[in-house]
């Protein structure tokens, strides 16, 4: 493989943004900032944009390759809830498979037999299987017996729990959250308030238990102060959130949206502030895509019947950058919600930019307009709620291991 030079632009370092470059040999970092350019190298030039971290994206349900190169994802981090749930050994080897050599696909454990909730999977097969951490799935444990089980295991094989928060004896078959919207338009609706029930169980049980969790979303006010309380007591405990809840309410769903219908679904406005809030103070640790792309077939239904996800891949950063532009993050910041806490949280590489390390980059321009648009996207099926929305920031190139993706 020959050298590659990225020259010219700003790289984010743990210093910061400083000028110059990344030279890449053997598909490692060789040199950072300025540095002699070897003849023979292959040349970037990232004059007006930013190198940084690839992205490492928590808790996509699909391994979809196209969308991640276009997204600046050089890992993803698998859910369970595939075609077959992932709580074999080969099913995780052959997950762990999926994406090499681009994109590295890391799976998710499933916590229990066929995602069913009651009977533990075979975690420590799995572990060595190739399996990063344990996850619950798109729903959540209900005996607290099982999911007392699951952390004091996972945890002893030093494994973090993914859990979703969300009572499903509250939430029920609600589609929506309780408020005005799903009033007025007649939807079945469950209150916000069962997320945080889920989450005070479950932080009782890491209490007792000392094990690891992270709530792959946490999108409601008393959810947050729940997990913000926790890390202020020094519990081993962290939470993720997508774009979609960070900048669109359940009004978004006027018209019967089915594009917005998502798990947990969206919130109202003030939750909306309080997760926007909990991303300035560092209670959220985490932005992801979310990225579960759902065909005409699944989407093109009454909004009750329509399956919830949507596509996020691709947008992942172009959204996060809004927080950066309302001054709610800096760059440092914003890459470590997006890059250097997934790696720490599971023991993954990547995440910065040092020298030796693998050259897991993406250049990124951050000034550049576009429009989202469903149709024109990477994704195995477009379906995003921010469809026909103008952006700024766009990713130029992404380089897994030295090659560039696109």
């Amino acid at each position: 493989m020959s050298p590659l030079a990225i020259t010219g632009g700003r790289v984010l370092t743990a210093q910061g943004l400083v000028n110059g470059g990344v030279l890449v040999r053997d598909g490692r970092i060789a040199a950072i900032g300025t540095f002699d350019l070897p003849e023979d190298a292959e040349r970037i030039d990232a004059r007006g944009a930013i190198v940084a971290p690839g992205l490492i994206d928590v808790g996509v349900f699909a391994a979809d390759l196209p969308a991640f190169a276009a997204g600046g994802i050089t890992r993803a981090v698998l859910m369970p809830d595939q075609d077959q749930p992932l709580d074999n050994v080969a099913l995780v080897q052959r997950a762990t498979a999926s994406g090499k050599p681009g994109v590295w696909v890391h799976p998710l454990a499933a916590a229990t037999r066929a995602l069913e909730g009651r009977e533990l999977a075979e975690i420590g097969l799995m572990r060595a299987g190739g399996a990063c951490g344990v996850a619950t799935g798109r729903g959540w444990i209900a005996d607290s017996g099982v999911m007392h089980r699951l952390l004091s295991y996972a945890g002893a094989l030093g494994l973090r729990t993914v859990a979703h928060a969300e009572d499903a004896a509250l939430a029920g078959h609600a589609v929506m959250t309780d408020g005005e919207t799903a009033t007025r338009l007649g939807l079945s609706s469950a209150p916000a308030e069962a997320e945080a029930l889920a989450v005070a169980r479950d932080l009782m049980l890491v209490e007792a238990t000392g094990a690891p969790l992270h709530f792959r979303q946490v999108t409601t006010a008393r959810g947050l102060a729940l997990v913000r309380a926790a890390k202020a007591r020094g519990l081993p405990v962290s939470c993720g959130i997508t774009p979609a809840h960070l900048f669109l309410a359940d009004i978004a769903v006027t018209g019967f949206r089915t594009f917005a219908r998502l798990s947990p679904p969206l919130r109202s406005e003030a939750d909306r502030q309080a997760c926007l809030a909990a991303v300035a103070d560092g209670t959220i640790d985490v932005i992801a895509s979310g990225h579960d792309p759902r065909g005409p077939e699944a989407k093109r239904l009454p909004f009750a019947d329509a399956e919830p996800g949507m596509a996020g891949a691709e947008t992942l950063l172009t959204l996060a950058l809004m927080l950066v532009r309302d001054g709610l993050v800096g760059w440092d910041r914003l890459f470590d919600l997006l890059s250097g806490a997934p790696a720490r949280l599971f023991g993954l590489p990547g995440g910065r930019i040092v020298e030796d390390a693998e050259a897991d980059l993406v250049v990124v321009d951050p000034d550049t307009p576009w429009r989202i648009e469903s149709e024109r996207l990477a994704a195995k099926a477009g379906n995003t709620p921010f469809d026909g929305l103008p952006v700024q920031g766009r990713i130029v190139h992404t380089i897994k291991g030295g090659a560039r993706l696109c």
